[in-house]
């Protein structure tokens, strides 16, 4: 068992000053790289801020990935055009790199390698309507750029009927599973069932060769619909999740032709009960893996197929965390060498003796970092990419050669940002009203404070929020001449079962309690100006924006709030939104509230409903095609503040979701944001 004592994760907050440049063999990359066209807004301080384009426009170059035999090195970089192309080149040098895919009106989304000599990926099209991302094709090309061949149409294209019969390509609702690693050429591929109301009952795996396109049901015999499985290597049907209303069950088997048995409860709607089976996906070694909870820990832990149940010891604990992360398998030893895993800041846990050689190694040679070292799968290469980053410096990319003890630099995430004109970021727990512990980010500005802040709420909420690293929203607010705070309040998870069940029905209370906490907490340490505080977020976070605005008018200046939800009971009356019935009928009352039990306490905290208490200036803004949160919630605040003479600052992006995907719109955004900023939180 490892054993990881948070304290000890607090990775060193230092700023390696190293040239940020590309290697020649990824030139192309460099030409890639957009014109940082425009200038900072007119904000006080900040005349030569760095562009907004800096911040927002798609990386130069992103997700490196090793072949499985380490032989080539797989990474998007983005052309003149804006677009995301798929680059391989060879590891050992002369590193030539080719560009093996692209396309003028899409951009390489998620790339797995099929095995050596073949890779599979789907695209998204930043600039369409955000609608359009539901169906995001599926491809495969050979590493030279030959053998391209699509698995699986962009869209419902009802112009041309007889399209199905014609083409080996699936319908576009289909989508990847996991790639094999038996010697294969195939994938598997889920295909969706679906009820007259449009959600997901049940799913096939598909085996379906990438060559040429032929697709085979795999038969798990399992006799009964199952909503979600984990396949392991040779893409049998291991383990199923089974649903009945609120409960799922969870069933696994030994082997293909085993029966199935039932070993644990799976989480549907977020509740996280304590007998949840959430199991990583299966490795080489055979073995299963989860983070289920047991007390408050949330370790990882392996299953013992003796007993059908999990094993007390666990394989992974990190204090005062719960494991989120991903597994790193030998595939040639079919052995478990490491965990990723997030506490402040991802980090890499080595079972390995080798690996955490290596990784010491890694680190004398980039201090100061996060170094994630990523082998090949074979455990037969000498090469290894390493991203390295910290709280000042975007992702930057490495190969390391562990023989030769050696490594060189492949390129940079952003290259036009300075790391010493960026902000420190830091990671802190306070304590609540209520005396309980709280995470919270901050990120202050180069300078000394109190400075104007910004308390930037996290949507979902039960989700987490951010960790130690660059992160463009915070360093662009920062680049600005702002405190940002970010809270990780109650309901907020990965920091364990407590934490997160405090949040439950508390939208709009101890919820909204502990932000306002972070924000008193952040004054009262001179970091903040008691006078020019601004709150801001989406989705949930708008939500928040607006119920600041409603309970802490003396705290909060301003507000923020794009794709906001603005009423909670709009959440349960709008059927057409992406939400899942079962959702509303279960996981709802549960997280937020009854209907009709909690009907007072749903209309108390909604900001619509409380529209008459909202006093202070408001920028709101969403996006036409948001299937989450329809624009139908931001468009009733908004008439609903204009009739009362307080009308918001409104912008609605027509052609965007739930986020802004656009690049344009997104940049547009935050500019819209700095001169609202500057305006609201100017010295009085």
């Amino acid at each position: 068992m490892t054993m990881i004592d948070q304290k000890q994760t607090w990775w060193p907050r230092l700023i390696r000053l190293a040239v940020m440049g590309l290697s020649q063999a990824l030139c192309w990359a460099l030409l890639a790289a957009w014109p940082l066209a425009g200038r900072a807004a007119d904000v006080p301080g900040v005349a030569d801020a760095v562009p907004a384009d800096a911040f927002f426009r798609p990386p130069a170059m992103s997700k490196p990935m090793l072949s499985p035999n380490g032989e080539r090195l797989a990474v998007h970089v983005t052309a003149p055009d804006g677009r995301q192309r798929l680059a391989v080149l060879s590891v050992a040098p002369p590193r030539k790199a080719k560009i093996i895919a692209g396309f003028q009106d899409a951009d390489i989304g998620d790339v797995e390698w099929v095995n050596d000599d073949r890779l599979v990926f789907d695209i998204v099209d930043r600039g369409a309507a955000w609608a359009d991302r539901y169906g995001s094709g599926l491809f495969a090309v050979d590493a030279d750029g030959q053998g391209m061949r699509a698995l699986m149409r962009r869209r419902w294209d009802a112009e041309k009927p007889g399209i199905a019969i014609t083409s080996r390509e699936l319908d576009p609702n289909h989508w990847l599973m996991r790639v094999l690693r038996d010697g294969s050429a195939d994938v598997m591929i889920a295909r969706p069932m679906f009820n007259a109301r449009h959600e997901l009952i049940s799913v096939v795996p598909l085996r379906v060769n990438t060559q040429n396109g032929l697709a085979q049901s795999t038969d798990a015999g399992l006799g009964r619909s199952a909503s979600r499985w984990r396949l392991d290597d040779a893409g049998v049907p291991r383990l199923a999740w089974v649903r009945d209303g609120a409960n799922t069950e969870v069933l696994w088997r030994a082997s293909a032709g085993a029966p199935w048995l039932t070993v644990g409860t799976g989480a549907t709607f977020g509740d996280g009960g304590s007998g949840v089976f959430n199991a990583q996906p299966l490795g080489a070694d055979g073995e299963i893996y989860t983070a289920t909870r047991r007390g408050d820990d949330g370790a990882l832990r392996r299953f013992d197929a003796s007993t059908l149940k999990l094993r007390p010891e666990p394989v992974l604990s990190i204090k005062d965390f719960e494991f989120t992360g991903r597994l790193l398998f030998d595939q040639r030893a079919h052995r478990l060498i490491g965990a990723r895993f997030t506490s402040d800041a991802r980090g890499t846990a080595w079972f390995d003796a080798r690996m955490q050689q290596v990784q010491a190694r890694v680190d004398k040679k980039l201090p100061g970092s996060v170094n994630l070292i990523d082998p090949a799968e074979c455990g037969c290469s000498r090469w290894m990419v390493v991203t390295s980053f910290t709280d000042r410096q975007p992702d930057t990319y490495w190969l390391y050669d562990s023989d030769a003890d050696e490594i060189d630099l492949v390129g940079s995430s952003r290259p036009a940002i300075d790391p010493k004109r960026m902000a420190e970021r830091d990671f802190v727990r306070i304590a609540t009203r209520d005396g309980r512990q709280m995470p919270v980010h901050v990120t202050r500005p180069v300078g000394k404070g109190p400075w104007p802040m910004v308390v930037l709420v996290h949507g979902g909420p039960f989700v987490r929020g951010g960790d130690w690293r660059w992160d463009a929203d915070s360093q662009f607010l920062a680049s600005r001449g702002y405190v940002v705070v970010e809270p990780e309040f109650r309901g907020s998870t990965g920091y364990g079962w407590a934490h997160f069940r405090a949040g439950w029905q508390q939208w709009g209370l101890a919820m909204q309690d502990d932000i306002a906490d972070a924000a008193r907490w952040a004054i009262k340490q001179g970091d903040a100006d008691a006078q020019r505080v601004c709150i801001a977020g989406a989705s949930y976070g708008g939500y928040a924006t607006l119920m600041g605005l409603v309970r802490d008018p003396d705290l909060y200046r301003c507000g923020v709030a794009w794709a906001a939800v603005t009423d909670l009971r709009l959440m349960y009356d709008i059927t057409y939104s992406d939400l899942p019935e079962i959702y509303r009928l279960h996981g709802m009352p549960k997280l937020i509230g009854d209907r009709e039990r909690d009907a007072a306490q749903l209309a108390a905290t909604s900001p619509l409903a409380q529209a008459a208490r909202i006093t202070r200036p408001l920028l709101l803004v969403h996006g036409g095609d948001d299937r989450r949160v329809p624009v139908v919630h931001a468009t009733r605040l908004r008439d609903a503040l204009t009739d009362l003479k307080r009308p918001p600052e409104w912008k609605l992006y027509a052609d965007e979701g739930h986020g802004f995907f656009n690049p344009d719109n997104r940049i547009d955004f935050m500019q819209r944001v700095e001169r609202f900023l500057a305006v609201q939180l100017a010295p009085r």
